[in-house]
C-alpha cells in the first residue's frame, strides 16, 4: 500500500465530550481490538485517567480500514496490505486545559482533526482553543456533533454553533454518538475522503521528529516518532540533530494498539523506535531523528519542533524520607520522558533537606503529576505552597525571575514586582451572565470583550492576575455560578505591576521557610489566616502552649495558638490543704515554662502533606 492510503489525524474537544468513547467505535470498526478484550474508554491506559475518567496523555493507534467492508484481517495481513485497505494513524488527545501541550505535539503530527462537541453542552472554552491551534497547523478539520443519541440534547443549537465557529454550513457536521455507534463509520469514512494523504518527498532522506516518548528497563528510551522522509529499519544507526547523540535502532513498530514489531517504518507513517539509549534526558520531545547512513546526514536541518511549554505553577517537592532524594530525580527524569511540560531544578532547605523546584501547566497536571510518582515509583512526598513566578526590578534596573518564596529578595533593594497576567475566554450560556459578572471583580478580573457566539452563548474575554486563575478556585466558581455549563481556557500574555508581600510563618518562634508564602498585600491577612487555621488543626497538642504567627515585613498581621496538653497533677489528691494543691500546680506551670524555653516543635512530612495537598 502507498502513503496515499494513509489517513493521519487527531480528536480535539473539550473534556468530557466523548473523544474517548469514539474512539473505542472506531477500534471496533476496525477490528484492531478482539471483542472479548474490548472495554470502555480502551485507550485510557493509565489507571488515573480511568479513576478520573478523562485523558492525561495523548494515545496514537494505528487502524486498517478495509473497503467497503469493514472486518479487519489478521495481524500478518495488516502489513501486506490491499490497495481497498486504508491506513489511520489516530491520536486521541486529553481535553483538560492544563494538557494543551500534549495536544500541540499530537497536532504537529497530522493532516486532519476531527472537532468534537457534545450536544448536551454545545461549544465550550477549550473548543475554541483547540479550534484555534488546529488552524495554526493549516490542518483539515471536520466538526461532529457526539452524543445526539442523549435525553437532554439539543443537537440543532450544536450544530448551529459548530458551524458557526467553523464557518461551514450546518449540512456538513457529522452527527454521530459515540455511545451507540450510530454514524461513527460514515464519519470515519468522511476522515477517509477528506483528510489528505500525507506530503512525501521522494527519496528524501530519513527524518522523523519524537512527539513522544516513555522508558522501557530493556529498551531504554522509546521513542514515539512522525516520520516525515525515508524508511527506518531495526539496527540502523541514528542520530539526534540537537543532542548530537548517536544510537543503534534495537526495534521499530507500530501502535496495534499496544507496540508490534515491523520490519521498517516509512514516510508518512506514526510509529516508535526503540533507541537503547539509557539517559533519558538525552532524548526530548521535538527532537529530529535521522539516519547516519544517508548520504549528507550532517547537512540535515531539524524539522520544526515544539515551542517550549510555559510553566505557570510552581511547587516544591521534597521525599519524605531524606535518603530517597536520588529516586526522586530519577523518577522526574524518566516521567519527563513521558510528560515533557515538566521542568524541574534542585533545590535544598534546611528543614526538608534535598528537593526540586517543578513548573507545571496548572493545578490538575500538578496533581496528576505528584499521583503519578507515588503510584508508579513508590515515593512519599511532601509539598510547598503553589505558586505563580513573579518578575523582580532592582533598583538599578536588574530584572529576575522569582518562582520560590525562599528566593524573595530584600524589599529595600526593589524598584518594583510584577507578576504574570493571562488572556481568559469564558463561555457560558447567556442566561448565566449576570451571576459570572458578579464573580469577576473577586477574582481581579478585567472584562475585555462579550461577543454572542449564538443566541443562547456568550464568549467574554477579559484579563487577570495569573494567580488567580491557576492557585484560586476560579474554575470551581465559574462551575458554580454557570450550574456546570461555564467553562474557560486563558493563555499567559504577559506581565504587569503588583503589590506583593512575603508571608512567613513562625512555630514558636521558629521560621518555617516551606511555609513561606508570596501574596498580594490586601489579601495577605486573609491568605495568612486561613494557612494558621489549617495548621493549627493538622499539629498535635504540644507540651507547652505554641504560637503559630503569620509575619509580613518583621509585622505580626495573624495568630493562632496551639493549646498545650495538661496533665491533671490533682488527680492523686483526695483533700488536704489547697496549699498543697496549688504548689503542685507551680510547680507544673515552672516545668512548662522551662521546657517552652528549651524544646522545638518538629512538623512532620505528614504535616506538611496534608496541609498542601488539594
Amino acid at each position: 500500500m502507498g502513503f496515499n492510503n494513509i489517513r493521519n489525524f487527531v480528536i480535539i474537544a473539550h473534556i468530557d465530550h466523548g473523544k474517548s468513547t469514539l474512539a473505542d467505535r472506531f477500534l471496533e470498526i476496525t477490528g484492531a481490538v478482539e471483542k472479548d478484550k474490548m472495554q470502555e474508554q480502551f485507550l485510557d491506559s493509565m489507571d488515573l485517567e480511568r479513576e478520573k475518567g478523562i485523558t492525561i496523555k495523548m494515545h496514537p493507534v494505528r487502524l486498517i480500514y478495509n473497503k467497503p467492508q469493514s472486518q479487519i484481517l489478521n495481524l500478518k495481513s495488516q502489513i501486506l496490505q490491499c490497495n481497498d485497505s486504508y491506513i489511520l494513524n489516530l491520536i486521541d488527545t486529553p481535553g483538560h486545559i492544563d494538557f494543551t501541550y500534549e495536544i500541540s505535539r499530537a497536532l504537529a503530527c497530522v493532516e486532519g482533526a476531527l472537532l468534537l462537541v457534545d450536544a448536551t453542552q454545545g461549544i465550550q472554552a477549550q473548543t475554541l482553543f483547540n479550534l484555534e491551534q488546529a488552524r495554526k497547523q493549516n490542518l483539515k478539520i471536520i466538526g461532529a456533533v457526539n452524543k445526539i443519541d442523549m435525553p437532554y440534547a439539543d443537537v440543532e443549537q450544536a450544530v448551529k454553533e459548530l458551524a458557526s465557529i467553523l464557518q461551514v454550513e450546518e449540512a456538513e457536521i457529522s452527527l454521530v454518538s459515540g455511545k451507540s455507534g450510530q454514524n461513527v463509520e460514515g464519519l470515519l469514512q468522511r476522515m477517509i475522503k477528506e483528510v489528505p494523504a500525507p506530503k512525501i518527498e521522494q527519496d528524501s532522506c530519513f527524518k522523523a521528529l519524537i512527539f513522544d516518548s516513555k522508558y522501557d528497563s530493556f529498551s531504554g528510551v522509546v521513542a514515539f516518532v512522525r516520520v516525515f522522509g525515508g524508511a527506518i529499519k531495526t539496527g540502523d544507526k541514528i542520530y539526534l540533530i540537537n543532542q548530537k547523540r548517536e544510537a543503534i535502532v534495537k526495534e521499530v513498530g507500530y501502535f496495534f494498539p499496544k507496540l508490534t514489531l515491523v520490519d521498517a517504518l516509512f514516510a508518512g507513517e506514526i510509529g516508535y523506535i526503540k533507541t537503547g539509549i539509557k539517559e533519558p534526558v538525552d532524548v526530548k520531545v521535538g527532537e529530529t531523528i535521522i539516519k547516519v547512513s544517508d548520504s549528507g546526514y550532517l547537512n540535515e536541518k531539524p524539522l520544526i519542533g515544539y515551542k517550549e511549554p510555559q510553566p505557570v505553577l510552581y511547587l516544591s517537592l521534597y521525599p519524605s524520607i531524606a535518603d530517597d532524594f536520588t529516586l526522586l530525580k530519577d523518577a522526574l527524569e524518566k516521567l519527563k520522558l513521558n510528560d515533557p511540560a515538566l521542568s524541574f531544578q534542585v533545590e535544598t532547605k534546611m528543614v526538608l533537606g534535598r528537593g526540586v523546584r517543578i513548573g507545571f501547566l496548572g493545578s490538575l497536571h500538578a496533581e496528576i503529576a505528584m499521583r503519578r510518582l507515588k503510584n508508579e515509583f513508590g515515593l512519599d512526598l511532601i509539598v510547598s505552597v503553589p505558586q505563580t513566578i513573579f518578575k523582580v526590578i532592582d533598583k538599578k534596573g536588574k530584572e529576575s525571575i522569582v518562582s520560590s518564596p525562599a528566593d524573595w529578595p530584600d524589599l529595600s533593594f526593589i524598584q518594583e514586582i510584577q507578576e504574570p497576567i493571562a488572556r481568559i475566554e469564558i463561555v457560558t450560556p447567556s442566561a448565566f451572565l449576570s451571576r459570572i459578572f458578579r464573580i469577576l471583580p473577586d477574582f481581579d478580573i478585567i472584562l475585555l470583550e462579550t461577543k454572542n457566539l449564538t443566541v443562547a452563548k456568550t464568549l467574554l474575554i477579559a484579563q487577570a492576575p495569573l494567580r488567580e486563575i491557576v492557585t484560586g478556585s476560579f474554575y470551581e466558581t465559574i462551575k458554580s455560578v454557570s450550574e456546570g455549563y461555564g467553562s474557560f481556557s486563558f493563555e499567559q500574555t504577559g506581565f504587569q505591576l503588583a503589590d506583593l508581600v512575603k508571608i512567613d510563618i513562625l512555630v514558636a518562634g521558629e521560621k518555617q521557610d516551606p511555609l513561606a508564602k508570596i501574596a498580594p498585600r490586601k489579601s495577605a491577612f486573609f491568605e495568612a489566616r486561613k494557612l494558621l487555621q489549617k495548621l493549627k488543626g493538622l499539629l498535635p497538642p504540644q507540651q507547652f502552649a505554641v504560637a503559630l504567627q503569620a509575619v509580613v515585613g518583621g509585622k505580626v498581621i495573624a495568630r493562632e495558638n496551639l493549646r498545650s496538653l495538661r496533665k491533671d497533677v490533682l488527680a492523686p489528691l483526695y483533700g488536704g490543704d489547697i496549699t498543697r494543691k496549688r504548689k503542685l500546680l507551680d510547680i507544673q506551670k515552672k516545668g512548662k515554662k522551662e521546657l517552652k524555653e528549651k524544646s522545638r516543635v518538629n512538623i512532620s512530612a505528614k504535616v506538611f502533606f496534608e496541609l498542601f495537598r488539594s
